[in-house]
């Protein structure tokens, strides 16, 4: 099995990587503590600019419409490059790059020439998915929003939650039942609203532990009128489509909670090589560096598992279960990893002198958002089952 880079994929890893160091790691820390939130708005939209003047936001899209055409592999590895600096710049990346492949995978030939362009050159400074609702989160097809047929146009009415990038996205990509008669998640379609159609309404940004600078807001729709060409894909076949793309989604959330899990170990491991007690370095106590080895050892478990199933997709092989796989393994580790970090650390760990504080705020979302835990291992168990 060859497990080595291509050149390409090495280059976008390289450029993330540089550009995390140099664009978001500064700023990091302010767009977390939030005192002047017109500002951090300012400075956050403007790298989310820079990244698809790069090619990030749409690293998958084809260069037909103005993506980088680069995979899923390198989309991957952009993500944890950016998610050791800025967790929050890196979910805004990981959806908006997600609603341009589903829209790729999907529309038809004129809903892809007008969308993918926009998000791809930044145009749109996000993408925004619209499913989860407040009695619809793990079990999609239980949603309550409805879009209804009016001569030529549908008429959506409901409220969707924890969108991400809801006050920053320039198109949404929402679910909603247009067959209440239909079986559960039989009767659901897919539609694309832009942001700036009238009977939309933003809500306020939720406060939430973490990933402060990523925007989070109910969504609602208020006899929200929009063209019938406004349908993604076949009627009714909407459940299908959002089950196919929160599969990929995982990859890229995956691929984030790794970013924060080796943030936070590599510093914990420079502190500890700089750190003395005892009259000698942290790091020459063996019990430190079983933790440290424990820790790097799963982290390269979970990176392995996710290119597994980046790979996977790149090759158009079944890949639900090993995306599963990895983002449970990597959400899980990558929570237990920044608690080993901030003990390494003992009390400076617990302290916003150093970033281990937000790493552990960030990353406890990764195991909840694109499918909790729980989800994923139901989703496991039911393809071994299946298998057989």
């Amino acid at each position: 099995m060859h497990l080595a880079l291509t050149e390409e994929q090495y280059l976008i890893q390289d450029m993330a990587s540089k550009f995390a160091v140099a664009e978001l790691e500064p700023i990091a820390e302010q767009l977390d503590r939030d005192k002047d939130p017109a500002k951090n708005r300012q400075l956050f939209l403007a790298n989310l600019k820079l990244l698809a003047e790069l090619g990030f936001m749409g690293l998958n899209v084809s260069s037909d419409y103005g993506g980088s055409d680069a995979g899923v592999v390198a989309f991957s590895l952009a993500i944890t490059e950016i998610a050791k600096a800025c967790a929050s710049t890196a979910v805004t990346m990981s959806v908006t790059n997600m609603v341009g492949e589903v829209i790729q995978a999907v529309a038809n030939e004129e809903q892809k020439q007008q969308y993918l362009p926009k998000l791809s050159s930044g145009d749109y400074a996000a993408g925004s998915f619209c499913l989860s609702e407040q009695g619809a989160g793990s079990d999609p097809a239980a949603m309550k929003t409805k879009a209804v047929k009016d001569g030529d146009h549908w008429i959506i009415n409901g409220t969707k939650a924890w969108i991400t990038s809801a006050e920053y996205a320039g198109v949404f990509v929402v679910w909603a039942v247009t067959d209440a008669e239909a079986p559960s998640g039989k009767g659901i379609s897919c539609f694309l609203v832009e942001a700036n159609t009238p009977g939309i309404t933003i809500g306020k940004a939720e406060q939430k532990m973490g990933q402060h600078a990523s925007s989070t807001n109910m969504v609602s729709f208020d006899n929200c009128r929009i063209p019938s060409s406004a349908l993604m894909g076949k009627l009714n076949d909407g459940f299908r489509i959002a089950v196919a793309e929160l599969a990929g989604g995982r990859i890229g959330i995956g691929s984030l909670a790794l970013g924060i899990g080796f943030a936070a170990m590599d510093y914990a491991r420079k502190y500890c090589t700089e750190r003395e007690q005892f009259g000698r370095s942290l790091a020459s106590f063996q019990g430190l560096q079983w933790m440290m080895s424990d820790a790097y050892t799963q982290l390269e478990a979970s990176r392995l598992l996710i290119m597994n199933a980046a790979y996977l997709k790149d090759s158009s092989e079944p890949f639900n279960k090993a995306a599963a796989m990895a983002k449970l393994h990597a959400s899980e580790t990558a929570n237990k990893v920044c608690y080993t970090a901030q003990q390494l650390l003992g009390g400076m760990g617990y302290t916003r002198d150093c970033p281990l504080e937000r790493y552990s705020r960030d990353v406890r979302v990764t195991s909840v958002y694109e499918g909790t835990s729980e989800i994923q291992r139901l989703i496991i168990a039911r393809e071994l089952i299946n298998e057989l």
